[in-house]
């Protein structure tokens, strides 16, 4: 062991007489320790919402969408193919969205009409795997009713719960696009099938949107073979920017593509802004306790003259004090980083595993705190820390070493 790291681990163990300065030390300890697990938690927490929203997002549409300007477009296998064959796209189809009035014999309620392809809708969103009951391609089925054969419907489950509809139930969907009488323009009216409930943890989707296949939306609404665009799903989701500025380029005007990222990109930049002003606002606890650091060590330096001035006269030199105490810093430190590490460690695992704080559904994204753990966060928040403690130990070291032997002996 080097003289100057067991001098500064012995200082770091007081005697009887000076507990009050191992206390200090202790406190110091702890509040780095509580300002780092307090950094990793809640930047975990913020990443795991921030991916959680975005998987949500990418879960029920698709990461590009193609629109035609001044409204829809026609289909066209030509178009489609254009699309498909692009290096990174993994599957393209049209689709309709509409707004509408749902209404079941009890409630009514506005919602999002989709129309999608019921064999392709798998491959381009992830849509199947948050049906409770169904499946997506029971949307291309017809359903015997009594005399009637109705197109089935798939909604949200919180929509279904505000109508009182389950599957199997009826339940009607209007339209101010409807046709013209001599009393005016009558709203379109079309009974449908409850083929199936979806639940994607988003309320803004659970609670007002409905898939019905791309055939029956534009029966519905006159459209013949026009759709709202295309939707595209792409290999890499962060590549979805470049492939869309390429589809553009390549299919050309009045075609536009548009991202997920730019769609959304208010959400995910308030995300990232809230991310950053919790990060510097917490580590201000850091700062605080590089102050107890500071205010320790000077203790320790004031405590420790005559031991200084013995060292000095055996030949000591003031670099050799200065690193004494500057390596006791570094300890309390590295100490309460790591204890910090480990505990925001463990508390993450916690919350990920028993999720104890719940969050209401209406108001969040979420109905749980998503955790979602990184190596870059962890590396960032204990270099911030460690700096900010080492900087802490730079002046009580140095002030340290320029103690003058024979004024600290003169009186003992």
């Amino acid at each position: 062991m080097k003289f100057e790291f067991f001098i500064g681990l012995r200082y770091l163990m007081a005697k009887r007489k000076q507990t009050f300065i191992s206390l200090i030390t202790w406190i110091s300890v702890g509040g780095v320790t509580l300002g780092v697990m307090a950094l990793i938690v809640v930047l975990s927490v913020m990443t795991g919402m921030q991916n959680e929203l975005r998987d949500k997002i990418l879960g029920t549409y698709s990461h590009i969408v193609i629109m035609q300007a001044g409204g829809g477009m026609e289909e066209s296998k030509e178009t489609l193919e254009t699309v498909i064959t692009h290096p990174g796209v993994k599957a393209a189809g049209y689709y309709i969205y509409k707004e509408v009035l749902a209404s079941s014999s009890i409630r009514s309620s506005g919602a999002i009409l989709r129309g999608v392809e019921p064999n392709n809708e798998a491959h381009v969103t992830s849509m199947e795997k948050y049906m409770r009951a169904g499946s997506i391609k029971d949307l291309g089925k017809m359903f015997d009713e009594g005399k009637f054969r109705r197109p089935g419907i798939i909604l949200g489950d919180e929509l279904a719960a505000n109508l009182g509809v389950n599957v199997g139930d009826q339940m009607n969907i209007l339209t101010a696009q409807g046709r013209r009488t001599a009393l005016g323009v009558m709203p379109k009216i079309r009974r449908y099938h409850v083929a199936g409930i979806f639940h994607s943890g988003m309320y803004e989707y659970d609670s007002g949107m409905l898939l019905v296949s791309l055939k029956s939306a534009q029966d519905f609404f006159g459209m013949n073979n026009t759709v709202t665009g295309v939707e595209v799903k792409v290999e890499k989701i962060y590549q979805a920017d470049r492939i869309a500025k390429e589809l553009d380029e390549k299919l050309g005007p009045p075609f536009y593509a548009r991202d997920w990222q730019s769609m959304n990109r208010n959400l995910f930049v308030a995300l990232k802004l809230e991310k950053a002003a919790i990060f510097v606002i917490l580590a201000l606890v850091v700062i605080v306790a590089a102050f107890n650091i500071a205010s320790t060590m000077i203790m320790v330096v004031m405590s420790k003259g005559r031991d200084i001035a013995i060292l000095r006269a055996m030949g000591a030199t003031r670099r050799t004090i200065m690193r004494i105490f500057f390596i006791e810093g570094t300890i309390i430190g590295l100490s309460g980083t790591i204890m910090g590490n480990i505990f925001g460690f463990v508390f993450c695992v916690l919350l990920e595993k028993y999720q104890f704080i719940r969050l209401p559904a209406d108001i969040y994204p979420a109905t749980t705190l998503a955790v979602e753990m990184s190596a870059g966060d962890f590396m960032m928040v204990s270099s911030c820390a460690i700096v900010i403690t080492l900087i802490s130990a730079i002046y009580p070291a140095w002030n340290a070493s320029r103690t003058d032997p024979v004024e600290a002996l003169r009186y003992e």
